[in-house]
């Protein structure tokens, strides 16, 4: 058993259940069955981003992306491509993936849900899974007494976050910061600042009425940009400050900790409602339940890995600012498949799994000790930064260093991602439940990746 957990701590039975292998590499990445089913997703799919629609032959395969692959099956914290490779999975669906692949209890709670009831009607007829879920998620707004929105993802928790500040304001004004993420719909969009060009082909089409900030690094940068903000709200034109109680695809980057309770106050003081966006950093990844909590934000967005693998969110706030949205004549926000039975029985479970084996608690403990073998295997011009299982290694600022990393990983059997505004920065989000011992293959590996890459 590995040193910074014993056999007597909560869930470590069920952890030691969970699929927890090193990689085993059939055939180099992709393989010729990767190969194939990319060939058939390039002619069937939008060419986004730097991706061109191949000239097919019939009968031959396009040429695929370096280091691309298509998952064939999933369990605990590996992953196996349509080749037969098995990978250490470090990036769990972009963080999404808490409890790692098909957890036993979700699965059997997903189970049991499916023999019962797939899809309600929304606000109309909701199902019980939904007004079970809003009332587990309502106890997590600071009050105790919250109010919830729920959607299908982290954008539509920000989107009704927006909203809702509006509503509650009177007012459109956004303060956003640099190199934040918080979804690509078009609410969201407009407060992205991790990379212009994500807003400006649809520059017409958003909110112009967002002011950004740098995202603070240190106590004197924080001063700075709390001087900036005090100046924003004063003009009065913000109903909002939205932010990332850690910078997640931005870099992994966490601010001073007196900085979100400092900021919240100037929201306050100013009439706007403060988000904290903790569909990456909540429910355990940064080894807090919530990281905003004691800063005591106005709305809590929730998303990512609160459906243990199936897609929901939640927009989470306060009695007095969710009574914004009672409308006489008809309701002015929902969706079809917002609170769907599936999803709201899989993210109770996960709930119940995140407290039961005190899985904030782990991801504190051993995210430290993760932290610390990166800092003492890789060179010190790679910085390593983060909190609880949501690190980022900066390859120095080189535009694109990350993404060479990440595909020489990957040929190792490790699945990463990258961020930064140059994917600069390699990011790290394995399942919670990860084994120690896998972390230390990492580090292995991660070491011996980078002595092949030029200072």
């Amino acid at each position: 058993m590995a040193e910074t957990e014993s056999a007597t701590e909560p869930g470590a039975a069920s952890r030691a259940a969970l699929p927890q292998d090193e990689p085993a590499i059939l055939v180099r990445p992709p393989g010729p069955h990767s190969r194939t089913w990319l060939t058939r997703e390039s002619v069937a799919t939008a060419p986004m981003g730097q991706r061109r629609m191949p000239e097919i032959t019939p009968g031959i395969q396009a040429d695929v992306p370096p280091g691309s692959i298509v998952y064939a099956t999933a369990a605990g914290s590996n992953v196996f491509d349509v080749d037969g490779n098995r990978y250490v999975d470090l990036c769990a669906g972009f963080g999404a993936q808490l409890l790692g692949h098909r957890h036993p209890h979700v699965e059997r709670v997903l189970l049991l849900q499916a023999a019962r009831l797939w899809q309600a009607l929304g606000d109309v007829y909701p199902g019980d899974a939904k007004i079970a879920l809003s009332e587990r998620l309502a106890k997590l707004h600071p009050s105790g007494q919250g109010r919830v929105i729920l959607g299908l993802s982290g954008a539509d928790a920000v989107s009704a976050a927006l909203k809702t500040a509006a509503l509650y304001t009177g007012k459109s004004g956004v303060l956003a910061f640099g190199a934040s993420y918080h979804g690509l719909s078009h609410g969201p969009l407009a407060a992205c600042g991790l990379r212009e060009s994500y807003r400006l082909p649809f520059a017409p089409q958003l909110n112009p009425h967002v002011a950004f900030l740098p995202f603070p690094e240190d106590d004197a940068s924080a001063a700075r940009v709390l001087q900036q903000t005090r100046e924003q709200l004063a003009l009065g034109a913000l109903g909002a400050v939205l932010i990332e109680p850690i910078l997640g695809r931005g870099g992994c980057i966490v601010p001073p900790s007196a900085f979100l309770g400092e900021l919240f106050q100037l929201s306050r003081e100013h009439d706007a409602l403060s988000i904290a966006d903790e569909i990456w950093t909540g429910l355990g990844r940064s080894g807090q339940l919530l990281v905003s909590e004691a800063a005591v934000p106005d709305l809590i967005c929730l998303g990512k890995g609160l459906g243990g693998g199936l897609p929901i969110s939640a927009c989470i706030g306060s009695r007095e600012v969710m009574q914004s949205w009672s409308r006489e004549a008809e309701v002015v926000h929902t969706s079809t498949f917002a609170g769907a039975p599936l999803a709201c029985a899989t993210a109770l479970a996960t709930l119940d799994v995140l407290s039961r084996e005190r899985l904030a608690e782990r991801s504190a403990a051993v995210g430290a000790r993760f932290v610390e073998r990166l800092r003492q295997a890789l060179p010190s011009r790679f910085a390593v930064r983060g909190q609880g299982l949501m690190i980022g290694v900066d390859t120095g600022g080189r535009v694109g260093g990350a993404q060479r990393i990440q595909r020489a990983l990957l040929e190792q059997g490790y699945i990463v991602s990258s961020g930064g505004g140059g994917r600069e920065v390699l990011i790290l989000t394995p399942p919670l439940t990860i084994a120690v011992a896998l972390l230390d293959g990492f580090v292995a590996a991660l070491a011996g990746t980078l002595q092949a890459f030029e200072p």
